[in-house]
């Protein structure tokens, strides 16, 4: 083999070895989010190396980041490489995507979790580092049916308030297994009185017809598709419900670092639905609500146990028809309420909180100014480019 010949050949394997990166923040505030690049993005360095080769690295201080593989289809290969990217204020990060098997992979020191609970019932509930969440299966629902203990019948979403960065689920359902109230109470890391009941809790949804909210019963079935460092993901379905014989998919997601979990939700009707609604309990009428259909922003705060609780939602407003408080006297019915019109049979929103205990926000103005920034990063993404 020639010199010449050896030294292409060289090269065009160094190349399939390494792809760059860069992660463009076009708002005037820093930001700390989780960078999804599909397989097909990283096809010239997968052809010539292993998946568990990958690595990333910064290329402002070659350091290697944490990372993690979602394989949507189950297939064994990895359909999206995630890593967390650190971007200032209208700046761009540079990454290097590389095949290294000799660097071990860096380990996260906080983490997502989520999985279904039958050891209580069947809930599925799911946390990162800031934040947890918890809904209920068709065990729960049977149970408040047949008038039995331990029972829930909702399609809402409980929130569970955390001060600690560690995951708790298995911690507290373990205290539950001797003290059925052990995660309603505060042991250091955090508890559960937020009370959800058939109110929407905190990013539950329904439909809203003549002055009512029709809803769905608990979810029928969970997938859980992703646990890791960085983003969990899950799907739940529900029976048919309502007179339009609504079948509903949810996709849950929540990434390390965020309060707020992504909903992406099918819809499929026997006949056209009139709106698509999400809700936040007002727990009878308690707390001061907050609506911002121009920025797509709505947020709820009361006092729960003399600390302030702020809950959210957050949606693209060129899908909202409108949004209203609406006041019950009947138990569990008064809602926050966003009525929006889905596109194609599908919606995407993001609902989340922060508990003044947590140490994350001091006052409701940092939940308003939070909610804000959130909604202006869903509006305007991290721009990827893969070179």
């Amino acid at each position: 083999m020639c010199l010449a010949t050896f030294a292409l050949l060289t090269a065009c394997s160094s190349a399939k070895s390494i792809v760059n990166v860069e992660v463009n923040n076009l708002l005037d505030f820093s930001r700390k989010e989780i960078v999804t690049l599909k397989r097909n993005q990283l096809g010239v360095i997968l052809k010539a190396n292993k998946e568990n080769s990958i690595r990333v690295k910064s290329q402002s201080s070659d350091t290697y980041l944490p990372i993690q593989w979602i394989d949507y289809e189950n297939d064994g290969m990895g359909d999206e490489l995630l890593f967390q990217a650190e971007v200032a204020a209208n700046a761009v990060a540079k990454f290097s995507i590389v095949a290294d098997s000799t660097v071990a992979l860096p380990e996260s020191k906080t983490t997502t979790y989520s999985r279904f609970v039958p050891e209580r019932t069947d809930d599925y509930t799911w946390e990162n580092d800031k934040v947890a969440f918890r809904t209920y299966g068709p065990d729960a629902q049977q149970k408040t049916e047949q008038k039995r203990e331990n029972g829930t019948l909702s399609s809402g979403i409980d929130l569970w308030l955390k001060r600690t960065d560690k995951p708790v689920i298995n911690n507290w359902y373990a205290g539950y297994k001797t003290d059925p109230n052990f995660y309603h109470k505060d042991h250091g890391e955090g508890y559960d009185p937020y009370h959800v009941g058939a109110s929407r809790g905190t990013g539950g949804t329904g439909v809203w017809e003549n002055d009512s909210l029709l809803v769905s019963k608990n979810f029928v079935t969970h997938k859980t598709i992703a646990e890791g460092p960085l983003r969990t993901v899950f799907e739940l379905t529900y029976a048919p419900w309502s007179n339009y014989n609504v079948h509903e998919t949810k996709r849950i997601s929540l990434d390390l670092g965020s309060n707020f979990s992504k909903f992406e939700i099918d819809i499929v009707a026997d006949k056209p639905v009139p709106n698509y609604t999400v809700g936040i309990t007002l727990h009878n009428n308690q707390g001061e609500a907050k609506l911002n259909e121009g920025q797509g922003w709505f947020m709820h705060q009361e006092l729960i146990d003399g600390s302030f609780i702020c809950e959210g939602i957050i949606i693209d407003p060129a899908v909202i028809d409108r949004a209203f408080v609406n006041k019950s006297k009947t138990p569990d019915q008064s809602n926050l309420l966003v009525v929006s019109h889905p596109t194609g049979n599908k919606i995407t929103y993001y609902a989340g909180f922060a508990w003044q205990k947590s140490g994350q926000v001091a006052n409701v103005a940092d939940w308003e100014a939070m909610l804000i920034k959130q909604a202006q990063i869903v509006a305007n993404p991290l721009k990827v480019t893969v070179k």
